[in-house]
């Protein structure tokens, strides 16, 4: 039995490293739809569903595949990662001075089953300047993070406060990995 990460995301590698779990990457083929129209927990889980399913057909039935999908609402929009800086800067603006939600949708396979859920995380933002908005994105973090902020980086400046799991806005709640993995046979702690 392995564990595979169904992503090629260096942020939730290293999450799962901290936890000292012994893994290998295979990324997903899927293409992430945040267009879906559906309640924005149902989208994030039924996209780290089908990553960790693309990624199980490809491997050995014992494999356990782990699939993950986080995005960012507000006001039941979903924000993914931006296509560009002009998209970047639109979605930082959006979400200067207001709380927002990340969720991520979590699925863990192995074989036919699939054990799936997914975490909420309500984050504030601080008012955000235009000229604070321009120097982030010229840093180029926020080209591939949903919402177009990483909270574990510079984009911590622009977080007021956080309510719930912090790995979960990272894009890995180990927490709600953890429950899973257990229900998988796989125990962490």
């Amino acid at each position: 039995m392995s564990i595979i990460l169904a992503s090629a995301s260096p942020r939730r590698q290293e999450l799962l490293k901290q936890l000292g779990c012994e893994f290998t990457v295979l990324t997903s083929d899927v293409v992430e739809d945040n267009a879906r129209d559906c309640p924005p927990a149902e989208l994030a889980v039924s996209q780290a569903r089908a990553k960790a399913l693309d990624v199980a057909a490809r491997v050995g039935a014992d494999d356990i595949v782990i699939g993950a999908d986080t995005i960012v609402v507000l006001h039941d929009r979903v924000y993914g990662k931006p296509v560009d800086a002009d998209d970047a800067r639109r979605m930082l603006n959006d979400l200067s001075g207001r709380e927002h939600h990340v969720i991520t949708g979590v699925a863990v396979v192995c074989g036919a089953k699939v054990w799936e859920d997914f975490a909420v995380t309500a984050v504030s933002f601080a008012p955000i300047s235009a000229d604070e908005i321009e120097r982030y994105i010229a840093s180029g973090e926020p080209m591939d993070k949903a919402g177009a902020y990483a909270i574990q980086g510079l984009g911590a400046l622009l977080v007021d406060s956080i309510c719930g799991c912090y790995t979960n806005v990272v894009g890995l709640p180990l927490y709600t990995l953890s429950q899973l993995l257990k229900k998988a046979g796989v125990r962490l702690l």
